[in-house]
């Protein structure tokens, strides 16, 4: 069992059953969510000592959020209390040609206000294999920013493997502020995780002759693009997560994994969509466990994207899946029958 810390923001989601737009809706199914905490979920259910890094407000909607987490068997000793109010955002289920949609209700969320003095880092670390943010934190707030920053310092100074998902939010940054912002944390980072439109987005790459509205990619493209990366930061490991969108429904889901001059290109699953959101932090769950469990490149790599994949058939954030299943989908076993 790995030590391993995730740091971010949690939030509530709310979301209309049953397929509603926001404005059929009378109601609204509550669960939990965030980038990092739904990392941390999906490596707890993989065994792994998953440890989440962050702020709740010390009333009755922090402590559910707390239980919720510890339910799936999350570390939260290491989240301070305090500030004004949790995060939400609404969540309109897409189908077929309809998009989904989310609005995010997060000013004042009280991760903004976590400061020097409110998590005891130096006992977080210890111990601790690897450490994994998304770019979602530092574009939070300057706060958040420089914060994480002084934790991705000490993980650094001791050992801490460091891994990082893209996962530009244009509603919350410019593309000039990330690619400033980003830039400046990627010496600390060991493995880079992206998308199709990240590192265009985040850095300005983009990989030659893809179109994800299309539906269309390139693995010669992305190899071009993970060199570039690797030129400029010298990031030894990058994964892309590689999704072709016949539709709102129906996605092809793949992905490629860059190590030490080779490339390994995973299976490709064709989903039929029950939750997309999470799927990419799956992802990076999946891979972190690979890679920290020592699993050789192309099974890891497959690794991640059958967890990723299983996540796709889960309501709400969290991928309640175990290394027996993803493992299972990953060698093969993709038929969905009952199992007696």
């Amino acid at each position: 069992m790995k030590k391993i810390l995730t740091i971010g923001e949690v939030m509530m989601r709310l979301q209309p059953p049953n397929f509603k737009r926001f404005k059929q809706t009378n109601s609204f199914d509550v669960c939990f969510g965030g980038g990092e905490a739904n990392v941390a979920v999906s490596l707890a259910q993989f065994g792994e000592n998953a440890v989440f890094l962050s702020k709740l407000p010390a009333n009755d909607i922090g402590d559910m959020c707390a239980m919720e987490l510890k339910k799936w068997d999350v570390d939260t000793s290491h989240i301070a209390r305090g500030g004004e109010r949790l995060g939400i955002y609404f969540c309109e289920k897409g189908a077929s040609q309809r998009a989904s949609k989310v609005i995010y209700d997060r000013a004042h969320a009280s991760i903004n206000t976590l400061a020097d003095g409110d998590i005891d880092i130096q006992k977080a670390v210890l111990g601790a294999s690897w450490l994994h943010f998304t770019g979602i934190t530092p574009a939070l707030c300057d706060e958040v920013a420089q914060y994480l920053e002084s934790v991705l310092k000490v993980c650094k100074a001791n050992g801490v493997t460091v891994s990082c998902d893209l996962n530009y939010r244009n509603k919350l940054w410019s593309k000039d502020k990330a690619c400033l912002v980003m830039s400046g944390l990627m010496k600390y980072v060991d493995v880079l995780i992206s998308n199709e439109e990240d590192c265009k987005d985040v850095f300005g790459i983009v990989p030659a002759n893809s179109d994800i509205e299309k539906g269309e990619l390139n693995i010669n493209g992305y190899l071009a693009t993970a060199k570039i990366v690797r030129e400029k930061f010298g990031i030894k490991t990058i994964a892309f997560t590689l999704r072709e969108s016949i539709s709102a429904s129906v996605n092809n889901w793949s992905g490629l994994l860059i190590e030490d001059d080779k490339f390994y290109h995973s299976k490709k699953y064709t989903l039929n969509i029950v939750d997309r959101v999470g799927g990419g932090d799956s992802f990076s769950a999946g891979l972190i466990h690979a890679l920290s469990n020592e699993y050789e490149p192309s099974d890891a790599i497959n690794f991640a994207v059958a967890s990723s994949a299983i996540k796709h058939t889960i309501e709400g954030d969290f991928n309640i899946a175990t290394v027996s299943e993803v493992s299972k989908l990953a060698g093969g076993n993709g038929s969905g029958r009952v199992e007696r």
